[in-house]
């Protein structure tokens, strides 16, 4: 999987100080997350490479939404990625609570997120989760 903006040697987006190809990659061409911050990291990775197509079959299928287009104008320029904590509930339960940092426009936001995963049919997959900006 090639993007401009990652290569197979380069630091993976999503903070763990990991290569990209020992990281998140695997994850994106298939291989099921162990963890839901696992799955977490590699979803933020994927906004950032902008892998709708990932973003969709790691959500789970009673939230996830009809479209997303990470296309669509303004787009984000996303900075960072830090993960504050990762709680699991049960089995099949986590909470994973992020801050992402990203521009639009040249403006800086922060997103804080508390986000819940359910494994379904053995994998994780994103449910939802509580946002402050």
């Amino acid at each position: 999987m090639k993007n401009p903006r990652t290569t197979e040697s380069s630091l993976c987006p999503c903070g763990s100080g990991a290569g990209y190809a020992d990281c998140c990659a695997p994850l994106h061409q298939g291989t099921p997350a162990q963890n839901a911050e696992q799955l977490m990291r590699s979803r933020y990775t994927a906004y950032v490479l902008g892998l709708t197509d990932y973003l969709r079959d790691t959500w789970y299928s009673e939230t996830r939404p009809a479209t997303l287009d990470l296309a669509a104008e303004p787009r984000p320029n996303w900075l960072g990625l830090k993960v504050i904590g990762q709680r699991q509930i049960d089995a099949d339960h986590a909470e994973v609570e992020f801050v992402a940092r990203y521009k639009i426009n040249g403006k800086a936001y922060r997103m804080q997120e508390t986000s819940r995963f359910i494994r379904d049919q053995g994998k994780w997959v994103y449910v939802d989760g509580d946002v402050e900006e």
